[in-house]
């Protein structure tokens, strides 16, 4: 059934849901972050209308319009780690009903989406990853290949100086970040919607990972898959902006990896592709759905990796 709802969890929470669109394809999509939240997939259901996908979101525990428990109580770190998140996940497919149906990842949300895939694969018909690798270390070492990249020697000594010395709410280093982020996140922030308050979820953020995009301090820092990627069988769209913070290198060994996948890259993209070029990046995801929909045997290797 389309439009919102609140589901309750069996720990008592309370998460926002939203459905939209039409259509026997099914597509759960997890926001990234962490802390983020579901507004990033609004426009899906009337993007895909063409291809008939219902589209279903929701808001993670502390996130927006969900239950936002005090994460400083001790009672509550217990929700902070990665299994929790993907218990969540399952609980709202279970509520939501959905089986037999497309997952979509971004960023933080890809890390669930490939957890999920490795323990639920039986629910799954495709996956979508969404500007997310499979391991954080190699993250880590292209942040700081591209701020080495864009910035001079010195102003990169300046950031780890405010960094080590925590300092965060530094005017310059905050202007510097907010240079990478125009570059590598989001290049078309005026595609966005805007909202009158912070709607992101910075206690979750901070703990999972850092400050911002460029410093990774968070619990996630050694989050790795490599070793068990070979494990997902069903169809996988990796799908990345041209300027990704994502090194795009680790993208073109996933898709090796992987038994069954397509890479694509989204011109003029950054971290949040589909916000920066929608046109390219709905095509992209809409092909893959009519692929897999008309063929669940395709082979999504055959060609070589593109941009749209």
């Amino acid at each position: 059934m389309n439009g919102s709802k609140i589901i309750t969890l069996r720990n008592g929470f309370h998460l926002f849901t939203r459905t939209v669109g039409s259509g026997p394809i099914r597509l759960l999509c997890v926001h990234g972050g962490p802390g983020s939240n579901h507004e990033e997939f609004e426009n899906y259901g009337e993007k895909l209308a063409d291809v008939q996908v219902q589209v279903s979101m929701y808001d993670q525990l502390g996130s927006f319009y969900s239950d936002q428990p005090d994460f400083n109580d001790p009672g509550n770190r217990k929700y902070l780690t990665i299994d929790y998140y993907l218990s969540e996940l399952e609980e709202v497919r279970q509520q939501l009903g959905l089986d037999h149906f497309y997952l979509l990842g971004h960023s933080w949300g890809g890390v669930l989406a490939q957890e999920y895939a490795l323990k639920y694969s039986k629910y799954l018909k495709g996956l979508v990853l969404m500007s997310m690798i499979d391991n954080i270390p190699e993250y880590i070492t292209n942040i700081n290949h591209l701020r080495e990249q864009m910035f001079a020697p010195a102003m990169v000594d300046y950031m780890r100086e405010v960094e080590q010395q925590q300092r965060f709410d530094d005017p310059e280093y905050n202007e510097l970040v907010q240079r990478l982020y125009k570059k590598y996140v989001m290049r078309h922030p005026e595609n966005s919607g805007r909202h009158t308050v912070a709607t992101s979820a910075t206690s979750v953020y901070n703990y999972f990972q850092g400050n911002n995009e460029f410093v990774m301090t968070g619990t996630l820092k050694n989050w790795d898959r490599r070793g068990d990627l070979a494990q997902i069988k069903v169809p996988t769209l990796l799908t990345f902006g041209e300027y990704d913070t994502m090194p795009l290198a680790a993208a073109h060994r996933m898709h090796q990896v992987l038994p069954n996948s397509r890479l694509v890259l989204t011109p003029d993209g950054g971290h949040c592709h589909s916000v920066d070029n929608p046109q390219a990046f709905f095509q992209t995801l809409a092909q893959f759905l009519q692929d897999v929909e008309q063929n669940p045997q395709v082979n999504l290797k055959e060609g070589t990796t593109h941009e749209n």
